[in-house]
């Protein structure tokens, strides 16, 4: 996907993890939840990218233990008010690294006329973020393709409340997650929905993805809706296949549990 008329990169840190250069105006970028500074860095010079914001979804020290060597690189000799920007959760600021802006659920941030939307999505932890820019969802932890993450600090109602605020986000949005699950992710839809042809075609898609190395990111939020079974529980047949008629937060629940021990 390309935001002025550049492309969002995804840099594989660690295991399984993204974090994600988004393109600016001119030669800027921002960079969401850099876990490991080294390979971000060599990708912003590689295109010439100077960074200029540091957007980070939650506390999580696999999306912000780069933070301040990323920023230390692009800042100026003298520390000056050049030095690119670390915006975060006011409610987690104790928890994340120094903050230059601390914000919450509604906050516009502008980089030049780039326009990014701060949505308040907790349940992963309490004080998680996505980020909107152009038609671009990072969404870090909360919802991943064809998954969601784990409740650490949330219970049922917050994390089905945070998922029903992304999936009412226009159809023809992009979400970019925070790893690279969809493999793990498909195997439990498939699971829920084995009769499901569209979740075997996305499967046999995915799986061909995987074997050439590329990446299964981003995703429409379109398919999502359809497919994503954690987004699914509010669909009335859905929920009579899994036995909670009428209750989607219960429904949300259940299968939230099921996939925490699903091998």
């Amino acid at each position: 996907m390309a935001i002025d008329g550049h492309e969002v990169v995804g840099v594989p840190v660690f295991m399984d993890n993204y974090s994600w250069i988004v393109p600016l105006s001119g030669s800027k970028a921002a960079v969401v939840d850099p876990g490991d500074a080294v390979p971000v860095i060599e990708a912003l010079r590689e295109r010439g990218l100077d960074l200029e914001a540091v957007l980070l979804t939650h506390h999580h020290p696999d999306h912000i233990a780069g933070t301040m060597e990323l920023v230390n690189a692009f800042s100026p000799g003298d520390g000056g008010s050049s030095r690119p920007a670390i915006i975060g959760a006011e409610i987690d600021r104790e928890r994340l690294p120094p903050l230059d802006r601390a914000v919450d659920d509604g906050a516009r941030l502008f980089f030049g006329e780039t326009r990014c939307e701060v949505l308040a999505v907790p349940g992963h932890t309490r004080g998680h973020l996505a980020f909107v820019i152009d038609q671009a969802l990072f969404a870090g932890d909360a919802l991943f393709s064809f998954g969601c993450g784990r409740m650490f600090e949330g219970d049922a109602p917050t994390m089905w409340a945070s998922l029903q605020k992304l999936a009412a986000l226009p159809d023809d949005m992009l979400l970019f997650s925070g790893h690279e699950y969809t493999e793990a992710n498909l195997r439990f839809a498939r699971h829920l929905s084995p009769d499901d042809e569209a979740l075997r075609a996305e499967q046999a898609r995915v799986a061909a993805l995987r074997a050439e190395g590329a990446p299964t990111l981003p995703s429409s939020l379109c398919d999502e809706k359809r497919h994503n079974p954690f987004l699914r529980c509010a669909d009335p047949e859905f929920q009579r296949d899994q036995g909670h008629p009428g209750d989607p937060v219960a429904l949300f629940a259940a299968l939230r549990a099921a996939k925490d021990n699903f091998a």
